[in-house]
């Protein structure tokens, strides 16, 4: 209304950087591809396989999370999970541990080529994982048996510049969007996810050079195959 112009909808990158190329999403990845029977036997999973996740597997569910799909006539992305005004203000990092054809270590999700940046590597990375998380209730120390850790960020202005401040609510709602696709994506393969709410918010910005103003780290998940 002001005529502020619109921020960025993606973040930049060094084209120098590393870039991983993601398979191509196919549905032969889904092992239930009954959408009832996922709702129905979708669950927390805090117990793993000591097994990694294959790298078709992953580009799945970063397709379900976060992938554009197009845009609409405002230049604002349309992507495979709602979002309040089209602003999804989040970026998508991981932390790879178990994962078949790639090295451990920290990326970022392109959405818009669908690849990975990779950051930096992690020395120690399932420890470093369990000072992030702190105690856990339920199953302490889990985590870091993870094949992958899910962690988003928002970038609170992308929604602000819309919403004023109402956009911290729909921020919030937003955030949880993204990770039920995740659970029953994570259930159509095979893999269980758990969310993470209990983290070391300073420690996790300052490991991914955030700033914790601009842009912070607001939600973890967790994705490993399934015990049988």
């Amino acid at each position: 209304m002001k005529g502020v112009p619109q921020p960025p909808s993606i973040k930049s990158y060094d084209p120098s950087s590393k870039i991983i190329n993601l398979p191509k999403v196919s549905e032969e990845v889904v092992k239930k591809q009954n959408i009832y029977e996922c709702i129905k036997e979708r669950r927390s999973t805090r117990f793993y396989k000591d097994e990694s996740m294959s790298l078709e597997e992953l580009s799945y569910l970063l397709w379900t999370t976060q992938v554009i799909t197009g845009t609409n006539k405002a230049g604002l992305t349309l992507r495979t999970v709602p979002c309040s005004g089209a602003t999804h203000s989040f970026e998508t990092y991981l932390f790879i541990m178990q994962m078949q054809g790639i090295q451990n270590g920290v990326y970022r999700y392109l959405p818009v080529e669908h690849k990975l940046l990779f950051m930096f590597e992690l020395d120690g990375i399932d420890q470093k994982i369990d000072e992030i998380t702190l105690e856990q209730p339920f199953v302490p120390n889990f985590i870091k048996k993870a094949a992958v850790i899910f962690a988003w960020s928002t970038i609170p202005y992308r929604s602000e510049w819309k919403f004023d401040i109402t956009a911290h609510k729909k921020i919030l709602i937003d955030i949880g969007h993204v990770c039920q696709n995740l659970y029953l994506a994570s259930e159509s393969v095979g893999a269980g996810t758990c969310a993470i709410g209990i983290y070391d918010q300073r420690m996790i910005d300052e490991l991914l050079g955030l700033d914790g103003d601009e842009e912070f780290v607001i939600y973890l998940a967790a994705v490993g195959k399934k015990r049988d």
